[in-house]
């Protein structure tokens, strides 16, 4: 039933078709219509992931790990795309705070991404082309949907714990509200249960840069053989910038000058900060597809467990019985600690069984990717603790 399945990938640069070879791919039945909030259906779907670990013979000791928006299924060991380190890398492996002598760890790339999963660059079956921008408009709510979809069919009923940051924290969090029944614990770190105005703003500059780009044809550049790589170097660079704090840019760069001693009085790099940006922008584009930025920015600017403020926070997790920690960072100014102590005050008022640790750290949003042994060790302590009562 699960195998790896290569997928026509054509439209793709051989780089990411030799990577993906090496990636696990579940492929939906051509019949099996997945249905989307917006009122769309997919067919034929294909949800690419890793695991790290093993199932153990009643399948009780799975983690599910969920992405941010530019992660992929790559958690873990060398990346094939990349050829660096898994995004938490660090934490997982045998003796780590994701202990896989005791977890088996399923990782997927989300639907609507550009690591093997479904998404925009991804073959329509009804046209044989690229999505494009005929792909439906996705939620958080659909790519939670389509991974219990993955857990049916590997057989697994219940994970001991989802878990997963930023955009994995939304997805945990959905998971908690929509589908409490298939978990035993959950962790939501450096996440919100709604997206402020002023992430949502974030994402239509950088959206916007995409689309400005000529390159980018109304999204159908595969078609036309070119790349928006100006515009998704823009979105890259301006989304990288909330991913940070400011003392930690300060204490990183300040204005220290970048492979000269003096300013040069023109528009070529000056600072280091400049150079960076740059580098960001430019490393982006090669692992990422423009049209799946769009679409994955859309969805988390739609994630809102109240629906628009008609819903009290604390009614979405009524009923939960999993327990649950929150992670939040004190620098992180993109879901800075305030929302996620809503989250915690909304759990406390349903009685949920709930954990809740601020980590002092200058590193801004990025510090849930970034090794900071507070976070190791929370990780490990309700992991391990999660472990001894499942008799893991």
């Amino acid at each position: 039933m699960v195998s790896k399945v290569k997928k026509d990938m054509q439209h793709m640069p051989n780089t990411f078709e030799d990577a993906l070879e090496k990636t696990q791919k579940y492929v939906f039945p051509a019949d099996d219509e997945i249905p989307l909030l917006c009122g769309k259906h997919l067919k034929g779907c294909e949800i690419a992931y890793e695991t790290y670990g093993t199932l153990n013979a009643d399948r009780s000791n799975v983690i599910l790990l969920c992405h941010g928006l530019t992660g992929d299924q790559f958690a873990a060991g060398i990346n094939p795309i990349t050829q660096k380190p898994g995004w938490w890398d660090h934490l997982i492996g045998n003796g780590k705070a994701i202990d896989t002598s005791k977890y088996f760890v399923l990782s997927t790339n989300v639907l609507g991404g550009c690591m093997g999963s479904t998404g925009p660059s991804s073959l329509n079956p009804d046209t044989g082309k690229p999505y494009a921008m005929d792909f439906p408009i996705l939620t958080i709510h659909d790519m939670v949907a389509v991974q219990i979809k993955l857990l049916d069919q590997l057989g697994i009923r219940k994970v001991a714990c989802a878990m997963g940051g930023s955009m994995g924290g939304m997805q945990v969090l959905e998971i908690m509200t929509s589908f409490s029944d298939r978990i035993e614990a959950a962790m939501a770190i450096s996440s919100s249960w709604r997206h402020s105005a002023q992430n949502i703003a974030f994402h239509e500059i950088g959206r916007q840069a995409i689309m400005a780009d000529p390159d980018w044809h109304y999204g159908l550049y595969q078609e036309k053989g070119t790349k928006p790589v100006k515009g998704l170097s823009v979105a890259r660079m301006t989304a990288h910038v909330t991913y940070m704090s400011e003392p930690a840019l300060q204490r990183k760069f300040g204005r220290n000058l970048q492979d000269r001693e003096d300013i040069s009085y023109n528009f070529e790099v000056d600072f280091q900060v400049e150079s960076y940006l740059r580098y960001q922008g430019k490393s982006f584009v090669d692992r990422f597809d423009a049209n799946c930025y769009l679409y994955i920015t859309k969805a988390l600017d739609y994630f809102d467990l109240t629906n628009g403020g008609k819903n009290c926070l604390a009614d979405a997790f009524k009923g939960l019985k999993a327990r649950i920690c929150l992670i939040t960072f004190s620098s992180d100014w993109l879901f800075p600690p305030s929302e996620t102590r809503d989250i915690m005050r909304a759990l406390n008022a349903v009685g949920a069984n709930v954990s809740f640790v601020e980590i002092e750290s200058d590193k801004g949003h990025d510090a849930f990717l970034l090794e900071e042994p507070e976070m190791s060790d929370a990780v490990a302590g309700f992991l391990n603790a999660l472990a001894k009562d499942l008799g893991l």
